[in-house]
């Protein structure tokens, strides 16, 4: 499926959890700021779609960001995401209090990263993912690329991925016909 190896299918059926970057990821990577200094940020509509579909199967998302952003905390909350860790340029100890929280350990876990900064939790998971146009050093380090680019649908694709892998997508596609 998609190119798994049945190694990964396997990691991929036992995932517990899915952490996110947000800048790059979550959105293309771009910063807008106003003459004010107000930052804005855009959002996939299908990557959050995703995001709560998944949930909906019993895999718990999180986000860590290097960055702090009014308008990352509204869309989590506006998505039902908890676990929303801002200000984290040291990902690290963000990633060890959600594992500890959530009662799970690092295997039950997959990453989707595009930069340098994300390579600390990536090196731990047990399904690192880069988005298509993620550093060539984030891609070398991942085990498996996306086919689509952050910020325009990489989550939703990661999201369908784990729900076909673990035999959920066609309930979930189901509910909608």
């Amino acid at each position: 499926m998609a190119g798994l190896t049945p190694e990964q299918e396997k990691i991929i059926r036992g995932l517990k959890l899915l952490i996110l970057d947000v800048d790059g990821v979550l959105t293309d990577g771009r910063l807008f700021f106003d003459n004010q200094g107000n930052e804005y940020k855009c959002f996939h509509a299908r990557d959050g779609h995703g995001m709560k579909l998944l949930r909906q199967t019993g895999v718990e998302i999180a986000v860590i960001s290097g960055r702090k952003s009014a308008s990352v905390a509204l869309r989590m909350q506006n998505l039902g995401i908890e676990h929303v860790y801002q200000g984290h340029e040291n990902k690290r100890a963000a990633f060890d209090e959600i594992l500890d929280n959530l009662q799970l350990n690092a295997g039950q876990v997959a990453h989707i990263g595009d930069d340098l900064l994300d390579l600390p939790i990536m090196s731990r998971v047990g399904f690192a993912i880069a988005v298509q146009d993620a550093n060539f050093a984030v891609k070398k380090h991942a085990h498996w690329c996306t086919q689509t680019a952050g910020g325009f649908g990489a989550v939703r694709e990661v999201c369908d991925l784990i729900m076909q892998v673990q035999g959920h997508f066609d309930t979930v596609l189901q509910s909608y016909l």
